[in-house]
Parts: C-alpha cells; sequence; structure tokens
C-alpha cells in the first residue's frame, strides 16, 4: 500500500486533533462552568482543572511538534534532552507511568530521535495500568540502536500496530490510529533499518530498531 505524503500529513493531523480534543475540550468545560460558579471552592477546583487542562494541552503539542513536525529542522541532529522533556512530559499527565532514560549522546540524527519518540508513543499507550517505560539510544559505530521497554501489570498492543511496526502497511491498515507505526517502519527501513516488537513476557514487553548510522543521518536531512 503506498501513502503519498500529503496523506501521511493529513493521518498526522488527525491523530493530533484526536489527542487534543479531550484536553481543549476541558478547558472549554472548564471556563464555562467558572463562569456561572459563584462557590469559591468550586471556582477554585474549577482553576485547578483548567490548569491541568493547559497543561496537558501543552505537553501534547510539544511532543507532537517534535514528533510529527519539522522541529530541529535547522540542522541534521537533535539533542536527546529535547526528547526526554517531550516524553516525560507526556508520561507526566498519564500520572501513572515512571520514565527512564538511558541515552547518554549528545546529539543523535533528526530521523532516530522522531524514530524513538513514536515508539515511546506507542509503548505508553500500551501500559494499559500504567508501570515503567524505560528508553536507551546508542550510535556505536556505524550503527544506531533504540529500545524501548515497557512493564506493568497489563500491556495491550493492537496486533494492527505490531504488524505495522515490523512490516509496513497491507491493504487498508493505515489509519490516524495507526500513523505513528507507519512512521516509524518508514523512518527505520527508509534508512536501511529494521523494527522489532517482542510478545509481552512477565508483563513486559521490548519494541526494538536498528538503523544504519549514515543512512539515518542522511535522511535526517
Amino acid at each position: 500500500m503506498t501513502i503519498t505524503p500529503v496523506e501521511l500529513a493529513s493521518l498526522m493531523c488527525s491523530r493530533l486533533c484526536h489527542d487534543l480534543l479531550s484536553p481543549i475540550g476541558a478547558l472549554n468545560n472548564g471556563l464555562e462552568l467558572l463562569a456561572d460558579e459563584t462557590d469559591p471552592a468550586m471556582r477554585q477546583r474549577c482553576l485547578e482543572l483548567l490548569a491541568d487542562s493547559a497543561r496537558t494541552s501543552a505537553n501534547k503539542l510539544k511532543f507532537f511538534r517534535l514528533a510529527f513536525g519539522a522541529a530541529g529542522s535547522l540542522g541534521d541532529m537533535i539533542d536527546p534532552r529535547e526528547a526526554q522533556a517531550a516524553i516525560q512530559g507526556l508520561v507526566a499527565d498519564a500520572r501513572r507511568t515512571t520514565l527512564g532514560w538511558l541515552v547518554e549522546a549528545e546529539m543523535l540524527p533528526k530521523a532516530v530521535v522522531k524514530a524513538m519518540l513514536n515508539l515511546s508513543l506507542i509503548a505508553n499507550e500500551a501500559l494499559v495500568r500504567g508501570g515503567t517505560l524505560d528508553i536507551a539510544a546508542e550510535a556505536a559505530g556505524d550503527q544506531v540502536e533504540i529500545v524501548v521497554r515497557i512493564a506493568g501489570p497489563r500491556i495491550t498492543l493492537d496486533p494492527v500496530l505490531r504488524t505495522m511496526l515490523v512490516d509496513g502497511p497491507g491493504d487498508g491498515d493505515v489509519a490516524a490510529r495507526t500513523a505513528a507505526a507507519f512512521l516509524v517502519h518508514t523512518l527505520v527501513t527508509d534508512a536501511g533499518g529494521a523494527v522489532m516488537v517482542s510478545q509481552p513476557a512477565d508483563d513486559t514487553m521490548i519494541f526494538g530498531a536498528t538503523m544504519p548510522r549514515a543512512a539515518a543521518e542522511a535522511g535526517a536531512r
């Protein structure tokens, strides 16, 4: 199945809008409640809910700007600490997942960072009841490796997402909910690499990707 750049951009926009609808809708509802509320305690509670929704919206926008958008387009390399901050914001909103960061490189190719972010997004959503999300990436020699490990009491990954990550799209498989997986597969395989996803075992699952370093850096341009 061939996806044009315009179709992929549309899918990414649909995914972004879907994820932002809830916190922005909560902002709107909170403002309506605040306008009619006179009790000081309830007004304070409304303000707290508004602050939570605003923070969630901002965190999601920061994440998707880096994961889907052209962030860092002025250079071929990105500081991994930007990705760490974006993922931390996403995890913090759920308040049930702990992030472990095992990336020591000072800079990574843009394609690698985007693949890592989108793998983290998919892995985090598979932690239905929360848990730990550990992320590692290393550029050693002529290879770049990404490992995302999740552990929790309940891990659920849609088989369509698994297939999309490892094998790419079949007929009719690409939709807004699979756009991130499609992007990971495209970024990695276009660079001559491969994506791997383990089966859940002992409440643990591992997502991995390997990419030739030269191809990843060239693909970031």
